[in-house]
């Protein structure tokens, strides 16, 4: 139950972060990627040890297929993630106020939409697979770093093209936000596991089976 626990809060604080940065003077100057980047990273350190702490649903699908997350474990966990996601969405909008977003979003592109998601997805989970799984890097001390890095990097060069997510828990907290349509989520959902299933095969065949 703490490892949910863990999975409940990590992602809470990031999604948080996201809705509250983007829609506040943070966003305005285009900080909010170096903010996201920042609070994954620390809850990275924070609940690495206890969960893995995945704070995203396809992470946990491609640490699944890595074969470093136990079947069990994949849908409590997902669960824990989305239900933090919703949660924090609700709870940064009420802290808004009237800084909430209050138009309809505009509707994404699909195709090009689909291809940043894919990537970004790709990227991220990549760099966890081989940081923070491998025992070759066992025991490392920049596997937060490098995973928060990622997803600055790739906020900030792919954010612009389908608002960034590369994580179905902030999918649904944007969309609860209302900083992105309902409409869109499949979107979301089909590159972020596409992305993270991915990632986990081209690691399989990079990195064998030495683990």
């Amino acid at each position: 139950m703490n490892k949910y626990l863990v999975e409940f809060i990590g992602t809470f604080f990031l999604i948080l972060t996201i809705v509250l940065t983007v829609n506040t003077g943070a966003g305005e100057l285009g900080l909010a990627p170096i903010a996201i980047g920042s609070i994954l990273m620390v809850m990275i350190y924070a609940g690495g040890h206890i969960s893995g702490a995945h704070y995203n649903p396809a992470v946990t699908l491609g640490v699944f297929l890595r074969g470093k997350c136990s079947a069990g474990d994949v849908a409590p966990y997902m669960i824990a993630q989305i239900a933090g996601g919703a949660l924090a969405a609700l709870t940064a909008t009420f802290l808004l106020g009237e800084k909430a977003p209050s138009e309809a979003p505009a509707a994404l592109d699909v195709v090009p939409s689909l291809i940043a998601e894919i990537l970004g997805t790709f990227a991220l989970v990549w760099v966890i697979l081989h940081t923070a799984t491998t025992k070759s890097n066992a025991g490392n001390s920049h596997y937060g770093l490098a995973i928060g890095f990622t997803v600055l990097a790739c906020a900030y060069s792919l954010g612009w093209i389908s608002g960034g997510a590369f994580n179905p828990a902030v999918a649904v907290g944007v969309s609860v936000a209302g900083m992105s349509g309902w409409a869109d989520i499949w979107i979301f959902l089909v590159a972020n596991f596409a992305g993270g299933a991915l990632a986990a095969v081209l690691f399989k065949v990079v990195y064998g089976n030495e683990d």
